[in-house]
């Protein structure tokens, strides 16, 4: 596995950054396009469910490893 990279993203405005390992961030993009979603949409949507208690980076692995656990 790949060292986390800080990824851009632009969330209602603000841009904003995550630091993704590649395997995640190609499995994120993946989603959002086979979705039709921008990857910011996406992004915005995981940032807006999430706690207060867990970092967006964090969330955005959960949320890929649980669309690849529902294949």
């Amino acid at each position: 596995m790949s060292r986390p990279i800080k990824r851009s993203l632009t969330l209602k405005g603000h841009r904003t950054s995550v630091s993704l390992e590649d395997e995640f961030w190609v499995e994120f993009r993946r989603i959002a396009a086979e979705a039709d979603r921008p990857i910011n949409d996406l992004a915005a949507q995981i940032d807006s469910e999430r706690g207060t208690d867990i970092g967006l980076a964090s969330a955005i692995r959960l949320f890929v490893l649980s669309d690849l656990k529902s294949v």
